[in-house]
């Protein structure tokens, strides 16, 4: 017979059978509990993600000594298009400008501080109808370092791609990319 220490055979098939189960059970329940508490924090609202409505806000980054790395920071009350929207439209411009990117593969972010510059090329007064101008006819505003297809977006979904941009710069990316908040626009 096989080897039997403390009453347990090792060479009996119900032995390894009994244990993957348990552990494969085990395993399971921690990936639940651990898929959980990362929702918490990810979803809108959670520790690591703003609501939507953060777009009602100035966004900027600024260096966090503590971690070492530019970090999103959230200001004072600055609405979206000069309009202050509640959580439905908020989260209405955002799925659909998320719609936008995802179907069109555009990766402009909101932070970028050559929108500073693009708001005198554009004529436009905010960063965002700078965004939109573009957005909706990038040949207009194309130069040497900024080529772009025309996408053939129509203001809606220009508006909403920016709220989306917007909500996404305040999402905490662990310093990702690295001393963007600190690059300047003459790049």
């Amino acid at each position: 017979m096989g080897r039997k220490i403390a009453g347990v055979h090792f060479d009996d098939p119900a032995f390894w059978r009994a244990g993957a189960i348990s552990t494969v059970a085990v395993m399971a329940m921690v990936l639940v509990m651990l898929t959980a508490d990362s929702l918490a924090v990810i979803s809108p609202g959670g520790a690591h993600v703003p609501p939507y409505t953060v777009i009602n806000r100035h966004i900027d980054y600024k260096f966090d000594p503590k971690r070492g790395h530019d970090m999103p920071a959230i200001g004072e009350l600055e609405p979206l298009f000069g309009k202050l929207v509640d959580g439905p439209v908020a989260q209405a411009l955002i799925d659909k400008g998320k719609l936008v990117i995802q179907s069109r593969a555009c990766t402009k972010a909101w932070i970028d501080p050559a929108w500073e510059t693009w708001q005198a090329i554009t004529g436009a007064s905010t960063r965002e109808e700078a965004m939109v101008s573009f957005l909706m006819d990038p040949e207009r505003f194309r130069t040497w370092t900024r080529t772009m297809p025309n996408l053939g977006l129509t203001r809606e979904e220009a508006e909403a791609t920016v709220a989306y941009l917007k909500w996404m710069a305040t999402i905490d990316t662990n310093g990702f990319p690295p001393n963007f908040g600190r690059m300047g626009s003459n790049r």
